[in-house]
């Protein structure tokens, strides 16, 4: 039995060997190498063949490898910075060597860019691109085409202490980690881009190397990935320009503009844009740029694939930094072909531009007329100034959206993957590379083969998904949190409960608990994409303090059901728990603590609730969202059962549980009930939305977030109990706001009044996000920095907001190397006013983004003109979300 394994064995790699040699054999087309005149490769230099409206890029190493059927090519051969050069070849049944050796381009400059006092023709060319920069985006209604990508990663270098464990992981720096993917991408006016995944070969666990987020963007739009474009409306205002000469090539004039940021740093680009004489579309482009730090460089080639009509046809990306000591290169290698383009029939006019900066407009040019269709004004008219040609395009694009359906959609993606993408073998990925692998690439291919059948040999038939759902109890799982799957939809689990262990005055070192148990159904809907989920959740929660010796428990019940991203649920809520004055929790658990032990400052103020809640939800769209609720409580002070702290236990007194107690109301802390009706409504009006696989995501950053707020104290009547009775209105909004490249203004206002205020105990009033410790909350305009937890807190009327601005230079940022580095410097200034309170402020400052990660705050909080508290606050960077979901 052996004997036949090993015989088949070699009679398949034999049979194997033979058919790649017939394929070699059987193969015909051109190949070569392009390198400088001194042996220099050209890395991704695009080979074009001008009779087939098609072309590849060479690999890393300058070589490259096409297959043709036989026949005459006018094969183009091109460089950014080079002269190109046009071979005229003939294939029949082998292969035909074509090695170019390109010589540096050599630019003319003509008479005007001496003359002193000259304006630079650069200026004019730009001016004239900016203006056609609508119309050569809108000028192909729709197309498809084929992409091959290639993504080629490298970790040049990692911390010491884990270049080990990395090894261990399989992972070795200065190799090759490699993806591939063909894709057939197809695009259709305003922005709908649907991709087909043939093919993909990848490194690891990545099977979704996707072309589309690079290949969709367009230096024809004003910004690209939110990098301001050379050819944005706005871009004088970042950019400068010098003509650095121009060339002639297959007959066609072309400009090479030198684009120089007028302030350097992330967002904007540096480097050279080629634009072309009198159409004024993109030649090719090499740019730099960086984010975060990272060094980013993009390189496009265009070609004509239609008369007049050039499109990209080799795209390469480079990515390079450092990160905490990691450091590494990233490479994309993006080649179209095959275009098939339908053009836009209202834009198949020629109109000259005439830029009225250097050129008097001839009075036959007509002004334009927002009576007359603006369309019909571009065919008529024989020149147009560049501003009136840039305002009909920009009407005539108005015009269309009006007659379009869901007019809230901003771009459609689609995105499906072939049942046979991750099936095709290496003889495949050889008949189907536009570019063939380099030497390392091929072995970082050999070393993740054999990787991926170890991984097949450990998991023997068994899936991620699988084992997750099988796993087993661990030890400390009801610490770190874990989910155990028992079919059917039915599940349980701990959530991570290690948070819940801590220090306060109130109940000394306390711990807690908290588990769930849930039961749910996924039907997919008619539509194929949106999911019903229902589902059943239970959730207790335990918690026991060693200094008061009491233990507290609530326990939830909630029914769910979601369709797509409409939902609603509702539940009962019971039980009796310990809660912060301020229901927002505006100190966390493990602060407190760390103050408490170290400090003996104890700033969490805790009271005792007894509840029963019925509650109810409804998300109505992503527009419109409504909360209610109805809760029987009974509420009580507590006291401190703990003087204990690591330090300073002769030298400093913990202050009393209740808060505020200079304001002379005592029975604002005593014990009460209350009945207590609540609503909550968000809404979002003219929010805009994103399609992704027929999905409508929403923009929440399109539109502010309204906020309105009701709620009241329901008169009923306890024996020998006093009762809350009051009702509290209140009204804010949210939003973030971009200014230019970096700048960004975030706010956070709302105002509100009580009615028959003096009826609510300390529980019901209206308090604010405060801060004592050095710790700033997540969020720009989440809580003030400097102000008392409860000194503010209120039954009267009340005004408050919260302003934070980003900028993308400003004091330490005019230097290059910080802007560079990812380094943002940010204002802030909060406000306050109630009836009872003087006027409250905070001015401050902050750099953001250090080391990629932390906030450093700096600043003081007023009250008038009097000096209250300040100095720096440590946070979390404002770029960086982060989503705490038990």
């Amino acid at each position: 039995m052996e004997k036949t394994s090993i015989s088949t064995f070699w009679i398949g790699l034999l049979l194997f060997v033979f058919s790649l040699a017939g394929t070699q054999l059987n193969a015909q087309g051109i190949k070569g190498t392009v390198s400088t005149v001194d042996g220099q490769a050209l890395a991704f230099a695009t080979v074009f063949a001008r009779n087939l409206n098609d072309g590849i890029p060479t690999n890393q190493n300058g070589y490259f490898e096409w297959k043709l059927p036989n026949g005459h090519y006018d094969i183009i051969v091109q460089y950014l910075g080079y002269t190109s050069q046009l071979k005229t070849v003939e294939v029949k049944d082998d292969w035909v060597e074509v090695n170019v050796s390109l010589e540096m381009q050599t630019y003319g400059l003509s008479e005007v860019e001496v003359r002193e006092g000259a304006e630079d023709p650069a200026l004019t060319v730009i001016r004239k691109a900016i203006a056609k920069a609508k119309y050569h985006k809108l000028q192909v209604e729709a197309y498809s085409m084929m992409v091959y990508i290639k993504g080629t990663g490298e970790l040049t270098d990692a911390p010491f202490f884990l270049k080990k464990k990395l090894a261990e992981e399989g992972i070795g720096l200065n190799e090759a980690y490699t993806s591939e993917s063909v894709s057939k991408i197809e695009f259709k006016q305003p922005n709908e881009i649907k991709e087909t995944v043939i093919s993909i070969r990848s490194s690891g666990d990545n099977n979704q190397t996707s072309p589309a987020p690079y290949i969709g963007a367009s230096f024809y739009d004003d910004k690209v990935n939110e990098i301001i474009s050379p050819l944005a409306r706005s871009a004088f205002a970042y950019y400068k320009f010098r003509l650095e000469g121009t060339f002639l090539e297959n007959e066609v004039l072309v400009n090479k503009i030198r684009v120089i940021p007028r302030s350097k740093g992330e967002k904007v680009f540096d480097g050279y844009i080629y634009i072309i004489e009198d159409l004024w579309a993109i030649h090719s482009l090499d740019l730099k740029t960086s984010l975060m730090g990272f060094d980013i460089r993009v390189r496009q080639q265009y070609a004509p694939v239609m008369e007049k009509v050039w499109m990209p046809i080799t795209h390469s990306y480079n990515f390079g930094g450092k990160f905490f000591g990691f450091a590494g290169e990233f490479q994309y290698l993006a080649s179209t072909r095959d275009y098939d383009l339908k053009l836009n029939p209202d834009l198949v006019f020629e109109t000259e531009i005439v830029d009225e900066k250097i050129t008097q407009i001839p009075e036959e040019i007509n002004k334009i007329s927002s009576n007359e269709s603006p369309i019909e004004q571009l065919e008529e008219a024989d020149q147009l100034s560049r501003k009136q040609y840039r305002k009909l395009i920009a009407a005539y694009e108005k015009e269309e959206a009006k007659i379009r359906e869901d007019k809230d959609i901003i771009s459609i993606r689609s995105h499906s993957i072939d049942s046979l993408a991750t099936k095709r073998n290496s003889v495949y990925w050889d008949s189907i590379r536009p570019t063939p692998l380099t030497d390392k690439e091929v072995l970082g291919y050999i070393r993740d083969d054999s990787l991926a059948l170890v991984d097949i040999a450990k998991n023997s038939e068994v899936d991620s998904i699988a084992q997750k759902a099988k796993r087993k109890f661990k030890a400390f799982d009801f610490l770190t949190g874990g989910r155990y799957n028992f079919g059917k939809g039915r599940s349980a689990g701990f959530y991570t409960n290690w948070t819940k262990m801590s220090f306060n005055t109130v109940e000394g070192f306390k711990v807690g608990f908290s588990g769930f148990y849930r039961k749910e159904k996924v039907t997919k809907l008619a539509d194929s994409v949106t999911n019903e989920v229902k589902s059943w959740n239970f959730r207790p929660e335990f918690r026991y303090g060693f200094a008061s010796e009491k233990a507290y428990i609530t326990l939830n019940f909630r029914r769910s059901v979601t369709k797509g991203r409409e939902g609603h649920s509702w539940g009962i809520d019971a039980g009796k728990y310990i809660y912060q004055y301020n229901a927002d929790q505006p100190i966390s658990e493990q602060v407190n603590a760390f103050y408490s032990l170290f400090l003996r400052d104890n700033y969490m103020k805790l009271y005792e609730k007894s509840f029963s809640k019925l509650f109810w939800a409804h998300r109505m769209g992503d527009k419109f969202t409504y909360r209610t609720s109805l809760s029987l409580e009974q509420r009580s002070p507590l006291s401190n059962h703990s003087d204990y702290s690591f330090f300073n236990r002769d030298k400093k007194d913990y202050t009393d549980n209740q808060p505020n107690l200079n304001l002379g109301q005592a029975n604002s802390f005593i014990e009460n009930d209350a009945l207590i009706a609540d609503l909550n409504i968000d809404w979002r009006p003219g929010l805009k939305y994103q399609v992704r696989n027929g999905r409508k995501i929403p923009l929440l950053n399109s539109t502010p977030l309204i906020l309105m707020k009701y709620k009241q104290a329901l008169p009923i009547n306890f024996k020998n109990s006093e009762v809350a009775e009051f009702k509290h209105i209140e009204l804010g909004i949210k939003h973030a706001i971009p200014f230019g490249v970096s700048g960004k203004l975030a706010f956070n206002i709302n105002a509100g009044t009580f009615i028959n205020g003096e009826k609510a105990y300390f529980m019901d009033y209206k308090h604010f996000g405060g801060n004592r410790t050095v710790f700033s909350n997540m969020g720009a305009a989440s809580n003030y920095r400097f102000l008392d937890y409860y000194a503010f807190s209120t039954t009267d009327a009340y005004l408050g907001g919260l302003f934070h601005y980003q900028f993308r230079k400003f004091l330490f940022t005019q230097l290059p190397g910080l802007r560079f580095s990812g380094i943002r410097e940010n204002i802030f200034f909060n406000y306050l006013k109630t009836e009872s309170s003087p006027h409250y402020w905070e001015l401050g400052y902050s750099l953001d983004n250090l080391f990629r990660v932390f906030r450093l705050e700096m600043g003081a909080g007023f009250e008038n003109k009097t000096y209250g508290s300040g100095g720096f606050r440590f946070g979390i960077a404002t770029f960086i979300s982060i989503n705490i979901d038990e």
